[in-house]
Formats: C-alpha cells, structure tokens, sequence
C-alpha cells in the first residue's frame, strides 16, 4: 500500500483510469463482436451498420489510448474485409458476367 500523500493519489488515480478503460474496452469488444456475429449470420446490412459503430467505438479507444492505433487500424481493415468477403459470397451481390467481346482480326 502507498504510505505518501502523491502514492495514494496516483493510486486512486490509476484505479480510476483502469475501470474508465476496462468499460471502453468492453465496450469495444461488444461493438466488434456484433459485427463478426452478422457477418456469420449473412446479414451484410447489419454488418455494415454495426461496422460503422465499431469504427467509431475503435477510432475513440485508439484515440485515448486505451488501445494501440495500430490495433485499432488491423480490426478495422479485418471487419471490413470479413464484409467484403461476405458480399461477394451472397448471391444477391453476384453480379452477372459480362459477355466477352469479339476480337477483331
């Protein structure tokens, strides 16, 4: 235990700090689970709207340094490729080929 009057304070100070970004971090787990559990759903829709959300939710941990930037960057390029890929694998996304043209000779 902290015996100066500074040691206590950092120590209310940190306690402080990691309930503050243990709820953002929860938070943010909550954001991006939402988005892969509509992805494996097929719901693309959802999956856009919640991508929106985690990437504000991601964007604002990054920015107060309750997650690293970096972190932040790598879930959202993963997010938004896992919904790519989701578009491309329902058929109502499936565009029809195009006709091959004819070659002059």
């Amino acid at each position: 235990m902290p015996t100066t009057k500074s040691a206590k304070k950092r120590l209310r100070q940190n306690v402080a700090r990691r309930a503050r970004n243990r709820a953002a971090r929860s938070v943010l787990k909550s954001q991006v689970r939402k988005v892969r559990e509509s992805v494996a759903a097929g719901d693309v829709e959802a999956a856009t709207t919640a991508l929106r959300e985690a990437t504000k939710k991601l964007d604002q941990a990054a920015a107060r340094g309750v997650i690293h930037a970096n972190a932040s960057a790598r879930t959202k390029s993963r997010l938004s490729a896992a919904i790519k890929s989701a578009k491309g694998a329902s058929p109502a996304a499936a565009k029809p080929a195009k006709a091959a043209k004819a070659k002059k000779s």
